[in-house]
């Protein structure tokens, strides 16, 4: 698949970042990691590829805006394009020596997320799309699951750690779902859980208090794969909420009406 300029240069910054983490990943035991919340560590090697990534971005695209995990926000001469970058999403299973983690990296153009990659460097799958150009993993078209039936379907979600206060609306929804279905699954990364979804693997992802790096481009991947995606509020935004709500077409309309209870 040939891609945009835009497209090609987010794929060579996910892949180099990716190196980078790769690397650390190995000597994982020997990363010095500082606390940076409850349940939520932030390590060298994580800033290291933010590093990395932003200096790739800026040096193809200077004018572009920017929003990331560890660097903030920053305007950029051109106000209507800016990338959403999560260089780590899945810290914790990195820092636990488990390897599902990946490189997120979205492009926003006047309010819309145009492309989007998400690179799990540790299996070495590179998921992406582009509006109207489909949704590849590596050299493959990918299309979400045919599954008809919530009862033969596996979803996944993000179940809060360490006293968050929506753990009581995730263990309803939980408690509403399973009975309902083939399986949950808590893989700790939200951004591969879209991607899977994309890719058939899990017929649909919900959660809920997530920011806009770990959404934005597991959104349009999901979408170029035939998917569905909305925030778990309806009337709300998925970047302005926070939240998703993620499935195939024909379990979309019963497994949003579970979450949304």
């Amino acid at each position: 698949m040939i891609g945009s300029a835009n497209l090609n240069v987010m794929i060579k910054t996910a892949r180099k970042a990716g190196r980078s983490l790769v690397k650390d990943f190995r000597e994982v035991e020997n990363l010095q990691v500082s606390m940076k919340g409850a349940g939520d560590f932030v390590s060298k090697a994580d800033i290291a590829a933010e590093k990395i990534i932003k200096e790739e971005l800026r040096n193809a695209r200077p004018t572009y805006g920017w929003l990331a995990e560890e660097g903030g926000e920053e305007e950029g001469e051109d106000p209507t394009r800016r990338w959403i970058v999560d260089p780590l999403d899945g810290t914790t299973n990195f820092l636990h020596g488990l390897p599902h983690w990946a490189i997120s990296i979205a492009l926003e153009h006047k309010g819309k997320i145009v492309a989007g990659v998400v690179y799990d460097a540790a299996k070495d799958e590179m998921f992406f799309a582009e509006k109207g150009a489909g949704a590849w993993m590596n050299d493959t078209r990918i299309r979400v699951s045919g599954r008809h039936r919530m009862i033969e379907s596996i979803f996944s979600t993000g179940v809060p750690f360490g006293g968050r206060a929506d753990l009581p609306l995730t263990l309803q929804d939980l408690a509403r779902l399973m009975p309902a279905c083939a399986g949950v699954r808590r893989w700790g990364s939200a951004a591969l859980d879209m991607a899977y979804v994309a890719a058939g693997r899990y017929e649909g992802f919900w959660e809920r208090r997530l920011n806009a790096w770990d959404l934005a481009a597991g959104i349009i991947i999901v979408k170029e794969a035939g998917g569905f995606a909305e925030a778990i509020d309806p009337e709300a935004g998925i970047i302005d909420s926070g939240s998703v709500v993620c499935a195939n077409e024909p379990i979309f309309d019963n497994f949003a009406k579970v979450i949304r209870g």
